[in-house]
C-alpha cells in the first residue's frame, strides 16, 4: 500500500486517503487528477476492503472512462473489472435498460443522435404548420435540450414561460417532439439523464437498490455537470454520502451545453461537512505558461481560487505574433511548424486552437499549399457518413420496430418506388391509430401498396436474423438483403463508401471478439455513445486543428492559439456581458494550459469577414498576461523578434494595450443590445424577423436574419438599428 502512495505528492495523498464523507478536490490543469482518482479507487479496494462492485466512477467521455479503467486495472488487477467506470450517459443507459419499464417505456428503446433530432423537430414544425425560418430547428433543439437539462417536462416548461408567446409556441413543439419520441420508443441524449432521475423519483426501490450498490461514488470533471446530472449524483450519494467530486471551476467552459458552474462552487452548501483539497502542482507545463494562465484567470470573480506551479523550470517565454491579416497569421503558423519539425518536433506534437470553426479556413488553405500534414478534429466522423448512418438506421429499425425516424430514413434507400402520397396515407393511419409506421403496415397488410408490404416482410426477416446471427453477420445480412451493396456499386464514390461499410462490419466483428457477453443491445448503445474526442488518434503524425472547446482534456508539446482578437476572443456576443466574459476567460485558461513546452499566440491588425475587411484590436486577455514573460514579433516592424522591456511591465494596466490599442472596445453603435440566434427582432424597413446566425465582425456583429416579408438578409448591427420584438 505504501507503494501505492509513494509516487503522489502531499495533496494528492490527502485526496486519496480521505475516503469517507463528501470530498471536493479542486484539481488545477495538469495536476494529476486522473492519478488521484485511480489511486483513490485502488486505495478503497486494497486498504479499505471496499468491494469493486460498490464503486461508481463517472466521467464525461468514453476515452476518459476507458483510460481510468485501464489504469485502475494496472494497479489492482482484474478486480477492477467488477466496478462501474462509465460516462454519465452510459451509466444511465445501463440503469434504464434494467428498469425503464417502471415508468412506462419499453426496454428496447433506441438512442437518437443530433441529426435524428433535427429531422424530428422539422417533422413537428411541419405538422404544427410553423415556418422553419421563424423557428430554426437548431435553436429549437437547443431550447428543448436546455429544458431537459433543467428537468423541465413540456408541461413544466409551458407553465414556467406562460407569459412568453414565443416560448409558448416552443412548448407546443417540445410536447409534440416528446410524444413522437415515446411513440417510436426513442430517447435522445438528454432523456438518458432526465428519465433516470424520473425513474429514481417514481420508483424509490430502484433508487434504494443503486444507493446500496454504489457506496462510494467518484465524479470527474464536476464543473461540467448540469442540473440534471448533479441531481442524479446527489440522489445516489444521499444514503452513504461517500461522494468525491473532482474538478476545476477555472475550466468550466460548457455553459452553452447546460453546464452549471454553481454545482462546483456551491458544493459546500449541498454538503456542509465537505472536505476541500486543492491540487496546484502542475506536471504538464513550464512556469511561464502557468504564469500566463494564472494571471489571466485571476481576473475572474466567480472562482474558488488557486495558483498553479511547477518544479520543471520557467521554460521559454510566450511567443506573440501580431499579423497583418488572416493569411499572414496562417503563414506564420505554418512556417513556424515547419521550422519546429526541422528542429525535431513531430507535426502531431503541435495543435492550433481557435474560438470558432470558421477560423480554420485560411489555415487549411495555407497548410494545403505548403503540403503541411494536418487534420481537423471536428471533421466528419466515421459514424456521420451517409452510408454508415443508413446501415445503422436499418440496425435500429430491426432492434426497435417502432422507430419511425429510422423507418423514414431507409424506406426508399435504396429506392423502392414508394411515393409521397403512399407515405402520407400511411402516416395518417399511424397517427389516427397511435401506432408506429411499421406496425401500421403489419396491422393493414394487403391494404397498402405491394412495395410497402414487401418492405415490412424484409424487416420481419431481418428481425428473425437478429435472433440467430452474430452482430457482424447481421450487418452483412442487412447489407445484402436490402440490396444496399448493389445500391452503393452505382455510386461515383462506390469504392470508398463500400470500404466504409466494410469497416463497420469489421468493427462489429471486433466487438464480438473482444466483448465478454456480446449483445445486439450493447453494441447499438456503444455506437450511440461514441464522440469525436473518442476517435482522436495521437499516433497520426499530423498537426491538429481544433476549437478551443474541443481541446479540453488534451495536451501538446506545442500549442498555437490564433485569433486572439477582441471581438473574436472574447467573442462579440459575450464581451459586454461580465458573466459571459468570465466563461471566455476560463476558455482562455484552458487553451493556454494545453501547452507543455511552447506556446504561440497570434492576433491580427485586420481580418476579412463576410467579404469585408475590418480592423481588429488585440484581445483583452493578452493584456492580462505579464509583459515580462512575452516575446513579441510585429509584422509591421522591421525586427524579427523583440522582448518587451521590463519597464513596460511596471506601467502595465488592464486598460492599456501592449500594441497601443485600447483593449476595451467601444460597444457597437446599435440599439445598445446584442442579439443572439433565435431572437425575434424588428427592422424599420424589413419588418419582423428571426436571427438565424450572429457572428463577430471587429467591434460589430454580422446578422443573418429571416424576415417575414423579404426573406433572408445579411446585415451589420452597426447599421441595421434592430430592436427586440416584444
Amino acid at each position: 500500500m505504501n507503494n501505492l502512495l509513494e509516487k503522489l505528492n502531499d495533496m494528492q495523498q490527502k485526496a486519496v486517503t480521505t475516503t469517507d464523507g463528501p470530498l471536493l478536490v479542486l484539481a488545477g490543469a495538469g495536476s494529476g487528477k486522473t492519478r488521484v482518482l485511480t489511486h483513490r479507487i485502488a486505495y478503497l479496494i486494497e486498504k479499505n476492503n471496499v468491494a469493486p462492485w460498490n464503486i461508481l466512477a463517472i466521467t464525461f467521455t468514453n476515452k476518459a472512462a476507458k483510460e481510468m479503467a485501464e489504469r485502475v486495472e494496472s494497479l489492482i488487477g482484474e478486480a477492477a473489472q467488477d466496478m462501474w467506470v462509465r460516462t454519465f450517459h452510459s451509466a444511465c443507459v445501463k440503469i434504464l435498460r434494467r428498469d425503464i419499464d417502471r415508468i412506462g417505456y419499453n426496454r428496447s428503446f433506441n438512442i437518437i443522435d443530433a441529426d435524428d433530432q433535427k429531422s424530428l423537430v422539422k417533422e413537428c414544425l411541419k405538422e404544427l404548420r410553423f415556418e422553419e425560418k421563424e423557428f430554426p430547428p437548431k435553436a429549437i433543439m437547443s431550447e428543448i435540450s436546455s429544458a431537459k437539462d433543467k428537468l423541465l417536462t413540456p408541461a413544466e416548461y409551458k407553465a414556467e414561460f406562460y407569459t412568453d408567446f414565443r416560448k409558448g409556441q416552443i412548448a407546443r413543439i417540445y410536447e409534440l417532439y416528446q410524444k413522437k419520441l415515446e411513440v417510436s420508443n426513442d430517447l435522445d441524449f438528454d432523456d438518458l439523464i432526465m428519465l433516470t432521475v424520473r425513474l429514481f423519483k417514481e420508483a424509490p426501490d430502484v433508487l434504494t437498490y443503486y444507493q446500496n450498490k454504489f457506496r462510494y461514488i467518484l465524479v470527474d470533471e464536476y464543473q461540467d455537470t448540469n442540473k440534471a446530472q448533479n441531481e442524479l449524483i446527489i440522489m445516489l450519494a444521499k444514503e452513504h454520502r461517500n461522494l468525491c467530486v473532482v474538478g476545476d471551476d477555472d475550466q468550466s467552459i460548457y455553459k452553452f451545453r447546460g453546464a452549471d458552474i454553481t454545482n462546483i462552487l456551491d458544493f459546500e452548501k449541498a454538503f456542509s461537512d465537505a472536505c476541500v483539497i486543492r491540487l496546484e502542482q502542475n506536471y504538464r507545463s513550464t512556469q511561464n505558461i502557468l504564469d500566463a494562465a494564472n494571471n489571466v484567470i485571476k481576473n475572474n470573480s466567480g472562482r474558488k481560487g488557486k495558483r498553479l506551479w511547477t518544479d520543471q523550470g520557467s521554460g521559454q517565454k510566450i511567443n506573440v505574433y501580431k499579423a497583418e491579416g488572416d493569411y499572414d497569421e496562417a503563414e506564420f503558423i505554418a512556417d513556424k511548424m515547419n521550422q519546429l519539425s526541422r528542429d525535431g518536433y513531430k507535426y502531431s506534437d503541435m495543435a492550433v486552437l481557435y474560438r470558432a470553426n470558421a477560423s480554420s479556413r485560411s489555415l487549411e488553405d495555407v497548410f494545403m499549399r505548403k503540403a503541411l500534414p494536418y487534420r481537423v478534429l471536428s471533421g466528419l466522423r466515421f459514424y456521420d457518413r451517409k452510408e454508415i448512418r443508413d446501415m445503422i438506421a436499418y440496425l435500429r429499425l430491426v432492434k426497435n420496430p417502432h422507430d419511425d425516424l429510422s423507418f423514414r430514413r431507409i424506406i426508399n434507400t435504396p429506392s423502392r418506388k414508394i411515393g409521397k402520397v403512399t407515405l402520407d396515407n400511411l402516416s395518417a393511419v399511424a397517427t389516427r391509430e397511435n401506432t408506429s409506421l411499421l406496425e401500421t403496415i403489419k396491422n393493414h397488410l394487403g391494404e397498402f401498396s405491394d412495395n410497402l408490404c414487401q418492405f415490412y416482410n424484409l424487416i420481419a426477416e431481418l428481425i428473425e436474423d437478429a435472433e440467430k446471427l452474430s452482430i457482424d453477420n447481421l450487418v452483412e445480412s442487412i447489407y445484402e438483403k436490402t440490396r444496399y451493396r448493389a445500391f452503393l456499386e452505382t455510386d461515383e464514390k462506390a469504392q470508398e463508401r463500400m470500404e466504409n461499410v466494410g469497416e463497420l462490419i469489421s468493427g462489429a466483428a471486433s466487438y464480438v471478439e473482444t466483448s465478454e457477453n456480446p449483445s445486439f443491445e450493447e453494441y447499438m448503445d456503444n455506437l450511440a455513445l461514441v464522440s469525436d474526442i473518442d476517435n482522436y488518434d495521437e499516433e497520426i503524425d499530423a498537426a491538429v486543428l481544433m476549437t478551443m472547446h474541443s481541446s479540453k482534456g488534451l495536451e501538446f508539446p506545442v500549442v498555437f492559439i490564433c485569433g486572439f482578437d477582441e471581438g473574436l476572443f472574447p467573442s462579440s456576443m459575450s464581451m459586454f456581458n461580465p458573466e459571459e466574459v468570465e466563461e471566455e476567460r476560463r476558455l482562455c485558461y484552458v487553451s493556454i494550459t494545453r501547452a507543455r513546452q511552447l506556446l504561440y499566440i497570434t492576433c491580427a491588425y485586420r481580418r476579412m469577414v463576410y467579404g469585408k475587411t475590418s480592423p481588429y484590436n488585440p484581445s483583452r486577455f493578452l493584456d492580462e498576461i505579464p509583459a515580462s514573460i512575452l516575446d513579441v514579433t510585429d509584422s509591421r516592424k522591421n525586427v524579427t523578434e523583440y522582448t518587451i522591456p521590463q519597464a513596460k511591465a511596471s506601467t502595465y494596466t488592464p486598460e492599456s494595450s501592449l500594441f497601443g490599442f485600447s483593449s476595451q472596445p467601444s460597444p457597437p453603435k446599435t440599439s445598445g443590445e446584442v442579439f443572439k440566434t433565435g431572437d425575434s427582432v424588428i427592422h424599420k424597413k424589413f419588418g419582423r424577423g428571426i436571427i438565424i446566425s450572429a457572428s463577430p465582425v471587429g467591434n460589430d456583429v454580422h446578422y443573418e436574419i429571416a424576415f417575414e416579408s423579404v426573406g433572408t438578409k445579411n446585415l451589420l448591427g452597426l447599421y441595421a438599428k434592430l430592436t427586440k420584438d416584444e
